[in-house]
């Protein structure tokens, strides 16, 4: 013992000053065990600039460790303390990195926008995504009736992406060991309680087609999120371009309505006058009769569409008018059934991998511990057991690989057979707004001869009145292609999945 305290002495004898423990015991060798008369006892965070202490007296121990606890000085320049009322101990546990001034919440934000950074980097299809722009102008009328409606969805497609996407996040864990208890009663009334680890070493590709079908279930899950934002937009546009029609149409059925009752007026006085035949007058007034009932279908029509488009709106949409125009030439995305195929092609080839893994065998480690010891070792099984009819199992899994892919060649064509057949429509629709149009000045043209015609004394009354019914079908029928038209346009968009942006989608 004696040896041992003096090695010990002899090893701290330059530092004793310094570490209170030492400082207490003299260094003669004889008094080894005499503690100093000055220094009786001694406090382990004692400061060196305690009260009544002297600096340079040697017979008081200081403290190494009071230090590391010392609040920083408001006059010094020392940087090690981190927190303005902490201590230098403290910045050893202060948060690292740009992160450490935000919330909870802020934080957690960040690490989902990161997590889908990660997810639009791993996948193409979510990337182009996300990177779709809108093709409604902005500010129009379009884009506000579809601002207010995605503001008022309640997005049940958005809960299926959320959980692929937890599970596509449980997934990228499974090549992980698998640990879980196993309880049990024997047939002697022993209650038997292990813990068993086991460890996948080779499962002929499971794993990683596990993976893979997570994945691609969360690219389906965003697909179809679009689709149905796409087409709430949709039919929310197609709403606005109903009720925009009837508006239009019920205007110029009320402005017939008044020119024909002015007709009506002539023709009664001249009834009564004795110049006209009587039954021009009922003729006239059952004109009257049909043109009221339109615009009163028009009214109805329009007040339907507006009372179902404020169902789904946040707010009332009364007071939006106009139907803007967009260019849907030489669009360049890839139309959202054909993202979907994709996607789904991609889960179907990895779900068959995931059913030829399970017909072939496959090898895990195993441990247990508990109650019936410990054990360890090496099992090769599979989940369906070998039987004569696996080859042609194996065959028609190969078989459900190659219909996805013609599932994609099948939807790739079906796409393109609507896009084409609207752009079609669209072309005939653009020609026969403009024919109408020229066809209603001509009309215009011909009611204005007519009218000067009858002041002159050359045409009656019904000749006129007969011109002015051509003249107010012709405009009916150029608001109606108007709006054919303009929903064309809205079909290759919904198409095209351009009715609404990626980013807010």
């Amino acid at each position: 013992m004696a040896g041992l305290a003096m090695g010990l002495s002899g090893c701290l004898s330059s530092i004793e000053e310094d570490i209170p423990f030492v400082s207490r015991f003299s260094n003669d060798e004889a008094n080894l065990a005499q503690p100093k008369a000055e220094g009786q006892g001694f406090s382990l965070f004692k400061r060196k600039d305690d009260a009544g202490a002297d600096a340079s007296d040697k017979q008081v121990a200081s403290n190494p460790f009071a230090g590391m606890f010392k609040t920083k000085d408001a006059n010094s320049d020392d940087s090690v303390s981190q927190n303005a009322g902490g201590t230098k101990f403290a910045a050893l546990f202060k948060p690292k990195g740009d992160n450490a001034d935000l919330s909870k919440a802020e934080r957690a934000a960040q690490k989902e926008a990161d997590a889908r950074h990660k997810e639009s980097a791993e996948s193409a299809i979510i990337s182009g995504l996300q990177t779709r722009r809108s093709i409604l102008p902005n500010g129009s009328a379009y884009d506000k009736v579809a601002d207010s409606v995605l503001a008022a969805n309640s997005r049940a497609a958005e809960s299926e992406l959320r959980a692929a996407r937890l599970r596509a996040v449980a997934a990228s864990k499974n090549w992980l060991p698998s640990i879980g208890p196993s309880i049990s009663l024997s047939s002697l009334g022993d209650l038997v309680a292990n813990l068993i680890v086991e460890q996948v070493l080779f499962d002929n590709g499971r794993k990683k087609a596990e993976r893979a079908y997570a994945k691609a279930d969360v690219e389906v899950a965003a697909v179809n999120l679009s689709i149905d934002t796409n087409q709430r937009v949709f039919t929310a546009l197609e709403l606005y371009l109903t009720a925009q029609k009837a508006t239009e149409k019920a205007e110029l059925s009320t402005k017939a309505f008044n020119d024909m009752s002015h007709f009506e007026y002539i023709m009664s006085e001249r009834v009564r006058g004795g110049v006209s035949d009587r039954s021009d007058l009922v003729v006239l007034r059952q004109k009257l009769a049909e043109i009221r009932s339109e615009m009163a279908s028009n009214q109805e029509a329009r007040n339907a569409a507006m009372a179902e488009l404020n169902a789904m709106s946040i707010r009332p949409l009364q007071g939006i008018q106009g139907l803007p125009d967009f260019n849907v030439n030489g669009l360049g995305s890839k139309p959202l059934p054909i993202l979907l195929a994709e996607a789904e092609k991609e889960r179907a080839i990895a779900e068959a991998t995931m059913d030829r893994a399970g017909h072939l065998p496959g090898l895990k480690a195993s441990g247990s511990t508990g109650t019936s010891g410990n054990s360890l070792g090496l099992n090769v099984t599979s989940d369906n057991l070998l039987n004569l009819g696996t080859g042609a199992s194996l065959k028609a899994i190969e078989a459900t690989k190659e219909g996805a892919q013609r599932l994609v060649a099948q939807a790739r064509e079906d796409s393109n057979r609507r896009l084409r057949a609207l752009e079609a429509q669209l072309k005939g629709a653009e020609r026969q707004k403009i024919e109408a149009a020229n066809l209603t000045n001509q009309s215009k043209k011909n009611l204005d001869l007519f009218q000067a015609q009858y002041k002159a004394g050359t045409r009656q009354v019904m000749d006129v009145v007969g011109v002015y019914e051509t003249y107010a079908r012709q405009q009916q029928s150029a608001a109606e292609l108007r709006s054919k038209a303009a929903r064309i346009k809205l079909e290759i968009a919904n198409e095209m999945g351009l009715l609404a942006s990626g980013a807010e989608i």
